[in-house]
């Protein structure tokens, strides 16, 4: 009976395992197969709710961002930038991220013409995080190796 009951613990673990490698690859724009290390799947759907609910209607369903994302309109101000690979965000550290989502730009840099608010009355750091988490699991795995980077070179000094 004890062979059978650890054959049926084993079975459960593996299709736990398999399920929420499954979720993870369900999350991502396109159905691509993309995780991030050490983020259970929980997380990424969380992350993937939230950007949805409060990023998607200017960066976009799939992060593509507004058209003429580098060239500013007639008011002055920049469209919404991809937050895919195509775009600019994977240049920026974990840090930069959160601050520029939690703050707004207009936060960080004062008089700054902008329509991104600030989120930091909207989502709390850890649903913040989780956002950040869900753009990097649709990054390839080298756009994520070189932002990963940009976090660590500045721990190196």
């Amino acid at each position: 009976m004890k062979a059978f009951s650890r054959r049926m613990l084993l079975a459960a673990g593996l299709a736990g395992l398999v399920a929420s490698l499954g979720g993870a690859w369900l999350l991502t724009p396109g159905g691509q197969n993309r995780t991030v290390a050490g983020v259970d799947a929980a997380t990424l759907a969380r992350g993937q709710q939230l950007y949805t609910q409060h990023c998607a209607s200017c960066h976009g369903a799939e992060l593509e961002g507004q058209p003429n994302w580098r060239q500013r309109r007639a008011d002055g101000r920049l469209p919404a930038p991809p937050h895919d690979a195509s775009g600019h965000t994977w240049h920026h550290s974990d840090a930069q991220l959160f601050e520029l989502t939690k703050r707004g730009p207009a936060g960080l840099v004062p008089g700054y013409e902008t329509d991104m608010p600030a989120f930091g009355d909207v989502l709390d750091d850890k649903q913040i995080r989780a956002v950040l988490l869900f753009i990097k699991s649709t990054w390839p795995a080298d756009i994520r190796a070189r932002q990963e980077a940009l976090g660590t070179a500045g721990q190196r000094r």
